[in-house]
């Protein structure tokens, strides 16, 4: 499991972020409190011409890499969201499409797919948070085709509704792979890296410039830390979308459970 994941799962979100928050303020006060101890601030001033545009350059790159992370991980958090709707409309679809179809199949159908989707809210949700499928849903998703395999339509409309049913069928399928591949993924640790360590790098820089105000420059370097510190936050509640505090809700498929076992 990688160390995000464990840690949006064994942590409460209040914890992570007040950690957050405290390692930013803390960094950024002691640092620049550090440094005015060590160095004379007028040494500084010398080379604020040559640090200056450094700095900008270095928080334009930052900032760029930041956004771009946001917006991916906000992206595939939505979408991750609208797959997981859509996937338990098809069920409500497959429900409807069965009424076209005759007995017995259409109750064993109907009855199948509610101990499916029951499977997956007690057993395969849970199982999500860790990145991992569950077996019991595998094996209710298994008997769903197997009753579905058997039956042979006999009439016109029988062959439509059927026909629409299958497509349905797969394209949940689809979304199922696609949902469990999700709920274990996240960003590179590669990424995670560059990540951390360019916002140290962006606080650090700040220090080595002397304000003759230590208020004002002790207030700017934390905002700054603290800025970046929630960013990085939110990048980490959407990053397993299925795991932590903010994680996608199971209830699209309990509206399609009280309709298939009303």
């Amino acid at each position: 499991m990688p160390l995000p994941q464990w840690i949006l799962l064994n942590i409460p979100t209040w914890v992570i972020a007040a950690v957050m928050l405290a390692i930013a303020v803390g960094t950024a006060v002691g640092g620049v409190l550090l440094v005015r101890h060590l160095v004379d601030i007028r040494k500084f001033k010398e080379h604020h011409d040559i640090a200056g545009p450094i700095f900008s350059t270095i928080g334009v790159i930052y900032a760029v890499m930041l956004a771009f992370v946001l917006v991916i991980v906000w992206q595939d958090f939505d979408k991750a969201q609208n797959n997981t709707v859509a996937e338990a409309n098809y069920f409500a679809e497959m429900y409807r499409d069965a009424g076209g179809l005759s007995e017995p199949f259409r109750s064993q159908f109907i009855d199948a797919n509610a101990t499916y989707i029951d499977a997956l809210i007690k057993y395969e949700w849970p199982q999500m948070q860790k990145g991992l499928r569950s077996a019991e849903s595998q094996a209710a998703a298994d008997k769903v085709w197997e009753i579905t395999a058997k039956f042979d339509p006999k009439t016109e409309g029988e062959k439509i509704f059927f026909s629409e049913m299958l497509e349905k069928m797969n394209n949940a399928v689809e979304m199922r792979r696609q949902r469990i591949q999700d709920a274990g993924s996240g960003l590179h640790p590669s990424l995670w890296f560059v990540l951390l360590l360019g916002g140290i790098i962006t606080v650090v820089f700040t220090l080595f410039f002397g304000s003759q105000n230590l208020f004002a420059q002790l207030t700017m370097t934390t905002m700054l830390a603290v800025l970046i510190v929630l960013i990085l936050f939110t990048i980490l509640l959407m990053d397993f979308p299925y795991s932590g505090d903010l994680s996608i809700s199971v209830a699209p498929f309990q509206q399609v459970l009280t309709l298939l076992r009303p």
